[in-house]
């Protein structure tokens, strides 16, 4: 049986990296594909960057308790499927999600045996010169930051911290954390 990863952190901290060198040096990380009610755009095929469900299916799900997360944005829904998930755990694979923190926390919730992991550096000033060197102005730095120290306190709930100061120290810490 596989185990659940679920990885979360500010933006800017270098996750989507860390994470893709973790998966791409494994053979034991199953796939999951997220799910969403948005209508599919051109070039977009089912099951490859996401599963397309109309309204009503995706009520229904929500309403059978298969959401282990989900959210609105933009007027759209997205969510994780826990049949797709379990599938993976039960056919051995672990599985690795990548999640803002606030998804994170509804899947913890919503599956408590989930390793959840904050990702961040080890100093907040880190991600400050990060975002004013990237921001369009200092108002979007300040926003941003403020996000940050809202999902670190909102990050409480993990079960582990790895700071993504050395991106190859954080691969493998998480690559630790997966074969413990």
């Amino acid at each position: 049986m596989g185990r659940l990863f679920v990885i979360s952190g500010p933006s800017g901290a270098g996750l989507k990296e860390i994470v893709a060198k973790v998966i791409d040096g494994r053979g034991d990380i199953g796939r999951v594909v997220p799910v969403t009610a948005r209508k599919m755009k051109a070039g977009e095929v089912n099951g490859e960057s996401f599963w397309f469900f109309e309204l009503e299916q995706w009520d229904d799900m929500k309403a059978r308790g298969d959401m282990l997360e989900c959210t609105e944005f933009a007027g759209n829904d997205y969510g994780t499927s826990r049949r797709l998930v379990q599938e993976q755990l039960d056919a051995g694979k672990n599985v690795v999600l990548l999640l803002e923190t606030e998804r994170a926390a509804m899947l913890n919730k919503n599956m408590p045996e989930a390793i959840c992991v904050y990702m961040e550096p080890s100093d907040p000033e880190i991600l400050r010169s990060i975002y004013e060197k990237t921001a369009r102005s200092p108002v979007e730095a300040d926003v941003r930051m403020r996000i940050a120290d809202e999902q670190r306190r909102i990050s409480l709930f993990c079960d582990k911290r790895i700071f993504t100061d050395d991106p190859e120290e954080a691969v493998s810490e998480l690559n630790a954390l997966i074969d413990g």
